[in-house]
């Protein structure tokens, strides 16, 4: 979304400045709860992220959480067993269900009338944890109240510079000791459907070098399927030439951050395996979620400048072979691939980088406590 659209949607009347926020709020008192309410969409990315955010506020902040989806199935498999996060259909009128002290509606998603009727009798803080973008008007808009009588609602951008509310990353989150470049380059894959699978695939298996390729669960191992021309079910194992399939059962999100960080180049998607990939500090190319009349290739565009404003002589190839991933141009992998090594350097960097702008989930606390 540029920032005309942002207006567009919300409506110049909408917004105002930033009010002061009290100062030295304290994050560990009193007890918070708090209300996610999440509409998948996109049934990884939306829940995927939305879990991440609860069970860190959970986990860390020592917030009481709920966390309303309306479709729990995805849930169930990235966090298998999980207690830390009281997990709840987003179901009925929700006319019995009391609102809590901080409410956040997970990507524009609309709460449900009886419940947004009943924040009228004790206002909370009230958040609209919005899609992650790179585009400059993102941290103008980051923190900007949305006055409805008697409630407020607030936009929080999460981002990648100072200003926006940062990017999820737990404490405990631990990179694997980076692999290197001797014997098969290990790749995984996770994309939408794309276009030029087919043609990629084709020129890993006549590459000179032995790739190995960890096809993810759904989409990805039906399209590589169809390129075998043959059946590829979880934990089948598939050779062409220098290329070996190898087709993962659904991974939960330990299991897939793990798979990051063994593997030298991730190709990603979406936003939760996007922010997830620049965290394991290893190259990735990233599929921006398709939008019409191509505006995905803005959101790709703004983060491009950030992310390769520091590559010196690699910078156009890594920007062409993001583009012809996303549709726009011819993929070159030769090229692509020689600068894998530089890359793997530069990522690191660029973690670093990332994280001096604090993690999304602390971000989210201070602002709320500091409203509360």
């Amino acid at each position: 979304m540029t920032n005309s659209s942002f207006h567009r949607k919300y409506g110049e009347d909408t917004i105002s400045a930033v009010p002061p926020a009290p100062t030295s709020p304290s994050l560990t008192s009193p007890l918070v709860s708090c209300d996610i309410f999440c509409a998948v969409i996109d049934n990884l990315g939306d829940a995927g992220v939305c879990w991440r955010l609860a069970r860190q506020l959970a986990a860390e902040h020592g917030w009481a959480v709920r966390l309303w989806i309306d479709d729990p199935a995805p849930i169930a498999l990235l966090a298998p067993g999980q207690t830390v996060v009281e997990v709840r259909p987003w179901i009925g009128d929700f006319s019995g269900v009391d609102p809590v002290s901080v409410v956040i509606e997970a990507f524009a998603c609309d709460l449900p009338p009886c419940y947004l009727e009943a924040m009228k009798a004790r206002p909370p803080v009230w958040l609209n944890l919005e899609y992650l973008s790179a585009e400059d008007w993102v941290a103008g808009c980051h923190g900007l109240p949305s006055p409805q009588p008697p409630l407020e609602k607030f936009f929080f951008f999460p981002g990648f510079v100072a200003g926006t509310g940062g990017l999820l990353h737990e404490r405990d989150y631990a990179v694997p000791p980076a692999p290197t470049f001797h014997g098969p380059l290990e790749i995984s894959l996770f994309c939408y459907a794309n276009p030029q699978l087919p043609a990629l695939l084709a020129t890993w298996r006549d590459n000179w070098q032995p790739i190995s390729c960890h096809v993810a669960d759904g989409l990805p191992r039906r399209q590589v399927a169809d390129w075998l021309g043959a059946p590829f079910p979880a934990g089948a194992t598939a050779t062409r030439g220098s290329l070996t399939l190898r087709a993962l059962p659904f991974l939960s999100q330990t299991e897939y951050d793990g798979l990051l960080g063994r593997c030298h180049l991730n190709f990603v998607r979406g936003e939760d395996s996007f922010v997830r990939a620049q965290w394991a500090e290893r190259p990735f190319v990233w599929q921006a979620y398709p939008q019409e009349a191509d505006a995905h290739l803005l959101k790709l565009d703004a983060f491009l400048n950030l992310y390769t404003e520091k590559l010196g002589t690699g910078r156009t190839a890594v920007r062409d072979f993001f583009h012809a991933w996303n549709g726009d141009g011819p993929l070159d992998w030769p090229k692509f691939a020689a600068l894998l090594p530089s890359q793997a350097k530069h990522a690191l960097g660029w973690s670093r980088q990332i994280a001096a702008y604090g993690d999304l989930a602390t971000n989210l606390v201070k602002f709320s406590v500091a409203r509360l």
